[in-house]
């Protein structure tokens, strides 16, 4: 049976991160849009250049806040039952594993959104809205070569990102609060600076795993049957060299550096308001 404490951490993690997702999401949209259509093989302008920014934000707004609740719900879940139990140098090795199970939870909700909301951005017929291009992957493709293509390339692509980002965003939280804080809590705004910080080192170092994502999601169905991401990097390589490996780096990096800053900060804000102001009064009703 589940106590106040562990109740608390699953509620207040459900809440703040389908806060943080929403926000982050919904915010910086059209950079993510640019993002896309830099990766994509038909290239910006052909994608539809700085036109529509906001097209595929209805499966992104859907799809947005279970996806990141999930990640919360897992990952300070394995860090809550597994943290106590390890050495406090070993503190990375939990942090990393930690968001690598809440990456693979939140693909399940990732992948199909992504692959809907890719396919609209980069769409230049005014008729291919989000709801037509879901129910033609559906029917034309299948779950797993439609709605769930990618979902390998797109692992392979966050696993290596929470490897980095996430061992950095501890790190610097620690840091900051042994050194500037006598120990004490960081405010959300702290939390969100070191989240800047730590997003923008993970997005720049695994750019080409996201343009590999890109292309497998983007490509016609015979195609992407034979599609993987070692031979999409190869292919991207000899058509354009390491500038096509890093094709919309800029963006990327700054998406997810100002994500990275309204993403946890939002986070932290969130969980800690349902922790202070829900929950407790909450049980304090129900006692």
């Amino acid at each position: 049976m589940w106590g106040q404490k562990e109740r608390n951490v699953y509620l207040s993690s459900l809440f703040g991160g389908a806060s943080a997702g929403l926000s982050v999401d919904m915010v910086l949209f059209p950079l993510d849009t640019i993002k896309t259509r830099l990766q994509s093989a038909q290239g910006f302008i052909k994608s539809g250049g700085f036109s529509g920014v906001y097209k595929g934000i209805g499966p992104q707004a859907i799809g947005s806040a279970p996806q990141a609740a999930l990640f919360f719900l897992t990952y300070e879940s394995f860090k809550y039952y597994v943290e106590p139990l390890v050495n406090p140098h070993y503190l990375p090795l939990v942090h990393m594993a930690a968001a690598s199970f809440g990456e693979v939870v939140a693909c399940l909700i990732r992948v199909p959104m992504e692959v809907v909301k890719q396919r609209r951005q980069t769409s230049t017929n005014r008729k291919h809205t989000s709801t037509r291009i879901l129910m033609h992957a559906w029917k034309s493709e299948g779950l797993r070569k439609g709605l769930y293509r990618g979902f390998g390339s797109t692992i392979l692509r966050e696993i290596p990102f929470s490897f980095i980002q996430f061992p950095i965003l501890e790190y610097l939280k620690s840091t900051y609060r042994i050194h500037f804080k006598n120990n004490i809590p960081l405010e959300s705004w702290e939390v969100a600076n070191c989240g800047a910080l730590a997003g923008a080192f993970a997005a720049a170092t695994t750019t080409p795993l996201d343009v590999a994502k890109t292309r497998i999601m983007l490509a016609d169905k015979k195609t992407a049957a034979t599609l993987r991401v070692r031979s999409v990097l190869q292919q991207v390589y000899r058509e354009k060299g390491v500038r096509g490996l890093f094709a919309g780096f800029t963006p990327r990096v700054l998406w997810i550096t100002l994500g990275g800053y309204v993403f946890f900060g939002m986070y932290d804000l969130s969980k800690n308001f349902c922790t202070d102001h829900l929950l407790d009064s909450e049980y304090e009703e129900i006692r």
